[in-house]
């Protein structure tokens, strides 16, 4: 929100554009690159580390949030991690020979018991021809027999399988699970990073709008840093002026409480005119728009300015009043 003190000025800077006298200086704030630093979570402050006002450096320490919550998950993630890593490990090199052994033991277990019920049922076989037995018991054998004889295919299958090593489907399978659980590891210590804000570049604290043990909304600025270098002033370009003004284009900036005309240059001008589009306006309204513009102080000392400061600009052809 803009400071009473600025909307006034601002207020003072559109109504002299819209006059479009040659006579009278641009009216505009001094003002420097605005970084808000917005909470990445939902999380208590448990640390402030800077004050308002305080000049701090790039990547300074500003405050902390809570990090338990994230930390908690981000153990888990990486224990899923460990067992991932593990699952794959296991199909890559395949099956021990202790696994080989055992099958092929089975195999041969099972083989043996098929043969001998095979031998059984016709033992049986014959003895129900002579009617020694009933015919029930030589049913009885042969859904012995049969069922050996499966058994024995299902252990041979189960050998073969072994012999063969992991299908690499299910290799690939594990694979992609593994950087699944890495990518999950990969972003929750990125937003545990997050939780500690750091100043993005050198510059002055101006606001720290949560206090220490609040819980911000996540996206809500936690700490807005006006950036060092060299201030701008901002003003208005009436809409006569705007074809003749362009980036680069040199400009004098006059600023309360200091006896130099300080040097600057256009860094940037507007392409939409303030409030009203030009195109619903007749060419006598179209006079009185005007166009937002930053401009840079270029001299070194400028840097000491402080923000917020009244100022007066002259552009090319605009010579400011006595």
């Amino acid at each position: 929100m803009m400071h009473p003190g600025r909307a006034m000025i601002v207020a003072a800077a559109l109504a002299l554009a819209a006059c479009g006298g040659d006579g009278d200086a641009l009216l505009g704030t001094l003002e420097r690159d605005r970084v808000e630093l917005a909470a990445e979570a939902q999380e208590p402050i448990i640390e402030v580390a800077v004050h308002e006002g305080d000049a701090v450096t790039a990547g300074q320490l500003l405050l902390r949030l809570d990090p338990a919550d994230i930390e908690s998950r981000l153990a888990q993630a990486r224990a899923t991690v460990d067992q991932a890593e593990r699952r794959e490990a296991e199909l890559v090199a395949g099956p021990r020979r202790e696994q080989l052994r055992e099958a092929r033991a089975l195999a041969e277990g099972a083989a043996a018991k098929a043969a001998a019920a095979a031998g059984e049922f016709k033992r049986i076989e014959k003895l129900v021809a002579d009617r020694m037995l009933p015919a029930s018991e030589l049913d009885r054998q042969r859904g012995l027999r049969d069922g050996t004889a499966a058994d024995e295919r299902a252990a041979k299958e189960r050998l073969a399988e072994l012999v063969r090593g992991t299908r690499s489907e299910v290799v690939e399978q594990a694979a992609a699970t593994l950087a699944g659980t890495r990518a999950q590891v990969a972003e929750l210590e990125l937003s545990l990073a997050r939780l500690t804000v750091r100043a993005p570049r050198a510059g002055v604290i101006d606001a720290l709008p949560y206090e220490l043990g609040e819980r911000p909304p996540r996206g809500a600025p936690v700490a807005v840093l006006l950036a060092a270098g060299q201030p701008y002033a901002r003003v208005f370009i009436p809409e006569p002026m705007r074809a003749s003004v362009k980036a680069g284009s040199p400009a004098t900036v006059r600023i309360d409480g200091t006896k130099q005309d300080w040097r600057a240059e256009v860094r940037y001008v507007s392409s939409e005119a303030a409030f009203t589009p030009y195109y619903a306006l007749n060419e006598r309204d179209r006079s009185r728009l005007s166009f937002v513009a930053e401009i840079v102080l270029t001299e070194p000392t400028a840097a000491e300015l402080p923000t917020g400061m009244p100022v007066e600009v002259t552009l090319p052809g605009k010579q400011a009043g006595p």
